[in-house]
This record gives structure tokens, C-alpha cells and sequence, in this order.
């Protein structure tokens, strides 16, 4: 993902609200499959990670994308912003071209 595209993404998420939250059990198989449902119906998703959670919130990005097969787009203070490309969405999120390296 290219800065410019990592830059639109983040345009995207700062009006969104977050749709789930994570608290004291962390990461669990259920949070997971919540996130992969939620990142196959919206593309872009974000995260709460509450007060009581002792984890640092970069670990769980990190953790959530590689078992969403997603990409980090931001972690900020405790809020987590996910992006995963739906190919079978018609109407999903067109990120900008990457330019092509000149030869």
C-alpha cells in the first residue's frame, strides 16, 4: 500500500465510528471472526480498544491483519483502522493508483 493510498484510507476513517471494541480478553477466536465479517461487508473498519485492555493496541492491529489477512492503515492512540480489498464488492473502496516505477 503506497502513502498516498494509506493517506486516503485514513481521509475515509476519520469520520467513521467504531463499530467494535475490544476490552480485558483481548484478542479472542470470536473478536476474530467479528473482524473478518466486519472487513468482508465494509472494507474499512475501526476499533476501539478500551481502558481495561492491558495489551498495546499496535500488537493488536498487528495480530487482527495478519489473522484477517488485512492491512493496518492506522493506529492511533487506542483506535485501530483496518482495510481489506473485497473484490466481490461492486460499490467498494476505489483507492487511488499506485504510479508505475519508470524503467
Amino acid at each position: 500500500m503506497t502513502s498516498k493510498q494509506r493517506a486516503y484510507l485514513k481521509s475515509l476513517a476519520m469520520t467513521m465510528d467504531s463499530i467494535l471494541q475490544i476490552g480485558k480478553s483481548v484478542v479472542t477466536p470470536e473478536l476474530t471472526k467479528s473482524v473478518d465479517e466486519a472487513l468482508e461487508a465494509r472494507e474499512l473498519i475501526k476499533i476501539h480498544v478500551l481502558k481495561n485492555c492491558v495489551a498495546n493496541p499496535k500488537e493488536i492491529a498487528i495480530l487482527l491483519a495478519e489473522r484477517t489477512h488485512a492491512e493496518v492503515v492506522q493506529v492511533i492512540g487506542r483506535k485501530i483502522v483496518l482495510y481489506r480489498h473485497n473484490s466481490k464488492k461492486k460499490d467498494g473502496i476505489e483507492l487511488p493508483k499506485a504510479k508505475q516505477a519508470k524503467e
